[in-house]
């Protein structure tokens, strides 16, 4: 299926690793122009070398997407380097694995910065661009905690849930304007954010970082925890105009790891 992406200009955050970055390396092979951003410098050069292997054109922004002023700048130098912006991926790295009882305002706070309000200044910073777009997509990635929540992980299951909230409102308010949004809900994916998760779960628990993969999988209707690419194959999709009558889709990307009918 040719997904009509070619010549396409993305922003994606979070992007120099595990979902972003799989999403980046499968926009790119699709010929998308793309700027990425993520907080670390360093790592975004490593990310660019790899994705400039597919021949595409490859913008690096570092910046931290809790600082308020970062999603505008992202967004204006996407601008001022490509002329436009069709695709927006919205990524943020997760609030830390606590229980209630051990979270306090500021935590609350920093967290609701991060996986919250960077979505809706990325979103409110590209909407005049992406009015000008002849194909404009949002894809905003959450987690399939906003279904079912994960132990341990309060801040995450309550913050993600206003993300839903925003995408599906955004994509009933702009759908006249030919706007779609959607969001990804991935369970356990092999990335950096889940090793960090797995390991502090056997911490807690008294176990193994391998017994609690073996956990994880026994969840999975396929017993296995997801790879980065197969998200991204999702992602691209969603994104692309080959999508183009689906908006407002909350899609878990979870191996049947959701035990929900709905």
């Amino acid at each position: 299926m040719d997904l009509k992406l070619k010549e396409k200009i993305a922003l994606l955050t979070g992007a120099s690793s595990g979902l972003g970055f799989a999403t980046a390396q499968t926009l790119a092979a699709e010929g998308v122009r793309l700027a990425i951003n993520s907080r670390s410098a360093e790592k975004l050069e490593k990310a660019k070398a790899e994705l400039a292997e597919t021949g595409a054109e490859v913008l690096t922004l570092p910046g931290d997407l809790s600082d308020p002023a970062t999603p505008a700048s992202l967004v204006e130098a996407t601008l001022a380097a490509y002329g436009g912006l069709d695709l927006l991926f919205t990524n943020a790295g997760g609030p830390p694995p606590m229980r209630f009882e051990d979270v306090d305002d500021a935590t609350w706070q920093s967290a609701v910065e991060l996986a919250f309000l960077s979505h809706v200044r990325l979103i409110r910073a590209a909407l005049p661009a992406l009015r000008r777009s002849a194909a404009p997509a949002v894809l905003t990635v959450t987690s399939v905690s906003v279904k079912q929540p994960i132990p341990a992980l309060v801040l995450s299951n309550s913050v993600r849930a206003a993300t839903v909230g925003l995408t599906k409102t955004l994509a009933l308010e702009l759908g006249e304007e030919g706007i779609r949004f959607n969001s990804i809900l991935p369970s356990w994916t092999q990335t950096e954010r889940v090793e960090q998760l797995l390991t502090d779960s056997a911490r807690r628990n008294g176990t193994t970082r391998e017994q609690e993969i073996e956990k994880q999988n026994q969840q999975s209707a396929l017993g296995r925890m997801a790879t980065p690419q197969e998200f991204a194959n999702a992602a691209a999709f969603l994104l692309s105009p080959a999508a183009s009558y689906i908006t407002g889709v909350m899609l878990t990307v979870d191996g049947g790891s959701y035990k929900g009918t709905f």
